[in-house]
């Protein structure tokens, strides 16, 4: 089981307030490099001339990621539309990189077609996470054609507005649910967004962003002291998932619909007029 430890940072920003991004390839630890080096020849050999570029995103190219813990996710920028993109040999390979690599808990990889980049209008997360959380391992590096990105009402609403169903998705998946990986994959993945939506909450308050999930935790603590057991449960959930359903249900019957209630009155109260209306669309 791996400790709760105080690991993290909250992103820099310029004078601005607009968001930094602090990840480079210098800062990535040399036992993932190997591991990067195999899924760039991968990328590269199953979509030849359709790949614009490869990113790393998340605490591996920040400096943050843990041996064993971390995982290592990955964006190709194609210039395909990506439902035209063969994509059946994700699968295989995935899994043959997480048996031959341990520095990682998993290896994912995703596809996003340069449009879809480079258009925005609107608030989309890819995006963002290209301009302020990743590094551009080959190819060209779109970052700079992105916009700036500030901790406020917009990033709040990215993590609240679909957090029901989310959870109810979740729910629903565990449900009757036998194959215990997918119940681990669930459980990690449905806590971290619990987590990171606590942060949500309160970052109008405090113009502070991070998607590392311990100071994502303390930052929601300190304004919902009496929630941070359950939270601080949260945390544990998404660091060392657990198999048995019949808890996690109870826990998102539970935390999740406070969450839920939490998340509406946030909603309502920072978009009143779309909210009345359903047209969430950021």
């Amino acid at each position: 089981m791996t400790n709760i430890k105080n690991i993290g940072r909250f992103c820099p920003t310029d004078e601005n307030g607009s968001i930094l991004n602090d990840a480079s390839f210098e800062k990535i630890k040399p036992d993932f490099k190997g591991l990067i080096e195999e899924v760039t020849e991968y990328y590269q050999v199953h979509l030849g001339s359709d790949l614009h570029s490869i990113y790393i995103r998340g605490s591996v190219p920040r400096g943050l990621g843990i041996n064993g813990v971390s995982d290592l996710d990955t964006i190709a920028i194609t210039n395909k539309v990506t439902n035209e993109i063969d994509n059946g040999w994700i699968d295989k390979v995935e899994k043959e990189l997480n048996n031959k690599f341990s520095c990682v808990n998993g290896v994912e990889f995703s596809f996003y077609h340069i449009d879809d980049i480079v258009e925005t209008t609107t608030f989309s997360i890819i995006p963002f996470m290209v301009k302020t959380h990743s590094v551009c391992v080959f190819g060209e590096d779109l970052s700079a054609q992105l916009p700036n990105y500030k901790a406020d009402k917009t990033l709040g609403n990215e993590h609240l507005v679909n957090l029901k169903n989310q959870i109810e998705q979740a729910k629903e998946d565990l449900d009757g649910n036998d194959d215990l990986e997918d119940i681990l994959d669930c459980c990690s993945w449905i806590m971290k967004i619990i987590v990171r939506a606590g942060l949500a909450l309160v970052i109008e308050k405090e113009n502070q962003y991070t998607r590392d999930l311990f100071p994502a935790y303390k930052i929601f603590s300190a304004y919902y002291p009496e929630k941070e057991f359950e939270m601080e449960q949260a945390l544990q959930y998404a660091i060392n998932p657990v198999g048995n359903v019949c808890e996690l249900i109870v826990f998102l019957d539970d935390m999740g619909n406070w969450m839920i209630s939490e998340s509406e009155k946030w909603l309502q109260a920072h978009n009143p007029k779309k909210v009345s209306n359903m047209e969430l669309n950021f």
